[in-house]
């Protein structure tokens, strides 16, 4: 675990939970066709996260118009991208998920001054491969175990195209609210049917 994330960890056994959904999100998801399975696995615009104002980019005015609140994070909640190693000392939270320990002194994050300990990891890039194909998504982690975490991380390998780890946080002190981020993190879902839903 230290060789993906440059720190060590102390673990804590969670509970899982349940979800908020919103059919805004929903509606906005099957109407963008974001989620590729089959032939068109690995393909098109959203196959490779790389933020979340660019990841949005493609939408139509329309759709900002309908759902404004899907065009920004929800308060409280801050995206940032780092050089692996990371530099973060992750805990599991007693209700699910991680959330910072500590920063590694002179690691990527305490450098980049941004991340605090205690904030909540809501959310993390993943890279999944099948046969020749793959994709790097933004995946909802707030229910994920400190394993689940380390693989999603290690997964953004060079050979991948990926140069970054792109993480989304919440902070408590920020006014962070559960239904909203929860209402949020629908929209990065992945359908029933889609190929990151299997093992």
């Amino acid at each position: 675990l230290e060789a993906v994330l440059g720190v060590h960890a102390l673990l804590v056994c969670t509970p899982a939970g349940s979800a908020h959904r919103d059919r805004g999100a929903i509606r906005l998801v099957s109407m963008s066709g974001i989620w590729n399975s089959g032939l068109e696995y690995g393909k098109g615009q959203f196959r490779f996260y790389n933020g979340f104002d660019k990841w949005m980019e493609p939408f139509p005015d329309e759709d900002r118009e309908t759902y404004p609140e899907m065009f920004r994070l929800p308060k409280g909640v801050y995206e940032t991208k780092l050089t692996p190693p990371l530099g973060i000392a992750f805990i599991e939270r007693e209700g699910g998920g991680v959330m910072v320990e500590y920063l590694v002194e002179g690691g990527a994050a305490e450098r980049q001054g941004i991340i605090a300990p205690e904030d909540r990891l809501i959310a993390v890039t993943a890279v999944k491969v099948i046969g020749a194909k793959w994709e790097r998504r933004l995946i909802p982690c707030v229910k994920w175990t400190f394993e689940m975490v380390v693989g999603a991380i290690g997964s953004n390998e060079k050979r991948w195209g990926c140069d970054n780890v792109i993480l989304q946080f919440a902070r408590p002190n920020d006014g962070a609210d559960d239904a909203e981020i929860a209402s949020y993190l629908e929209f990065f879902e992945p359908p029933s049917d889609s190929p990151w839903r299997s093992q």
